[in-house]
């Protein structure tokens, strides 16, 4: 019996995992909005007829969060609560079958390229002039910006080319139509996402025209920051640099994920480098961006990995002194290469060395955050929380990043705007500062 009244036609979607999922959860909320469905994002009041999940399969701890949200879905549709639970994305493009036959109770599952499915099966119509249209679920002044879907990458760890298949670029033509609208609707900040940004284009033109996109993108009037996520270090195209030097709404800023420091470990992660050619990357990407920021993100415990591996990695981020660095603990993924090997470093061990690293790199971002005191520097606030403004610098991306906080008794700034702030104290992750009036 139904415990509550539920809205018809009201859709709540539920989005598990990385930006790329945000961007096809807006997409899908876009095509909703047009069929006269009324859409939110992640509601709290749980009244919507119908509830759509876009999971995460990537890892382990992704995967179960996307598992227990189906459950918690499929409990309130038996006890009245919804009408309708659909479920879409990574997990449910890899594991329909098992997810259909565990939890019966889902009406329907999707993979990651069946937008067009999901509307009939819900008797809308996938409205090809939207294409490019999305709900923002960020705040208004920055959005993901994703060039491209899947992977040709063989990465031995990676399940994503089983999830989102191989690598096809969207055309400049059609991203530049989306960063016009999106800045004709007050977005400021563009972060350019894919699954390996560095391989854009080889697809369409035959060659990396990343640097191309960047530039044409530099172009859109509105768009005051270009943010580059998840570049691919082997066959980097360095031109890019030079775009990134010379257009002033190209951040300093570079997501790299590196993934290990040793090279015996990259070579069985079939990454197609080695520590000492990452070494001179780096280097050379330091000497052409002076004070760009560069992130990274790596792993701890992939099979085979021995002390002597993870010191070498340790040594290599003490060296490199990474501006922003993430690690996750080695996840064994079915159907992937590194299946292949066992799974030899046990759990404890592997988060041992993972915050090893974090400690490591919380010291190094401490001491990079202390050369900024006293400096200046262009903000973009975000959010106010309790007695601060809160923003960001060109180098630091939201929710990952280091954060910029200015007391609102020390003077106001309109979020979604620019201003200029003073650095006056900092510690770890964050910059303590005051407006320069």
């Amino acid at each position: 019996m139904k415990t509550k009244t539920l809205k018809k036609n009201k859709i709540n979607v539920v989005t598990l995992g990385c930006s790329k999922n945000i961007v096809d959860s807006e997409i899908l909320m876009a095509q909703l909005k047009a069929n006269n469905f009324e859409v939110e994002h992640e509601s709290m009041d749980d009244d919507a007829e119908i509830v759509i999940i876009n999971t995460c399969g990537f890892i382990d701890n992704a995967k179960q969060e996307s598992i227990d949200t189906i459950i918690r879905y499929a409990e309130a549709k038996a006890e009245g609560l919804v009408d309708k639970v659909y479920v879409t994305g990574c997990l449910s493009e890899r594991y329909k079958d098992d997810l259909e036959k565990e939890i019966p109770e889902v009406d329907a599952f999707f993979g990651t390229r069946d937008l067009p499915r999901l509307l009939k099966t819900l008797k809308a119509d996938y409205k090809h002039e939207l294409v490019g249209e999305r709900l923002l679920t960020t705040p208004n002044h920055f959005a993901y910006f994703k060039i491209a879907e899947g992977c040709d990458r063989p990465c031995s760890f990676c399940a994503i080319p089983l999830m989102r298949g191989k690598n096809i670029s969207t055309p400049i033509e059609d991203l530049l139509t989306q960063a016009n609208g999106l800045a004709a609707k007050g977005v400021k900040e563009l972060m350019l996402i894919a699954q390996d940004l560095t391989y854009y284009g080889l697809d369409l033109y035959k060659k990396r025209a990343l640097a191309d996109l960047i530039n044409r993108l530099a172009d859109v009037n509105g768009i005051d920051w270009i943010r580059l996520h998840y570049a691919f270090p082997s066959g980097f195209p360095m031109e890019v640099l030079d775009v990134m030097r010379e257009r002033e709404n190209v951040c300093n800023y570079l997501d790299m994920p590196l993934q290990h420091g040793s090279t015996k470990i990259l070579q069985a992660m079939r990454r197609g480098t080695t520590r000492e050619k990452t070494e001179e990357l780096i280097a050379q990407i330091r000497e052409k961006v002076p004070g760009i920021a560069l992130r990274t993100t790596l792993i701890a415990g992939y099979p085979g990995e021995t002390e002597a591996d993870f010191q070498e990695m340790y040594d290599w981020v003490e060296r490199s002194r990474f501006d922003r660095l993430g690690i996750f603990t080695y996840s064994h993924e079915e159907n992937t290469h590194a299946y292949n090997f066992e799974d030899d470093v046990p759990a404890k061990v592997k988060k041992e060395r993972a915050d090893l690293i974090m400690e490591l790199q919380s010291g190094i971002s401490y001491d990079l955050n202390q050369l900024k005191v006293g400096n200046n520097y262009k903000v973009l606030f975000d959010r106010a929380e309790g007695d601060y403004f809160i923003g960001r610098t060109e180098f630091d991306s939201p929710e990952v990043d280091n954060e910029v906080l200015v007391k609102k008794a020390d003077g106001f700034v309109r979020l979604g705007d620019f201003a200029t702030v003073n650095i006056t104290s900092a510690d770890h992750y964050d910059l303590y500062g005051k407006l320069v009036l």
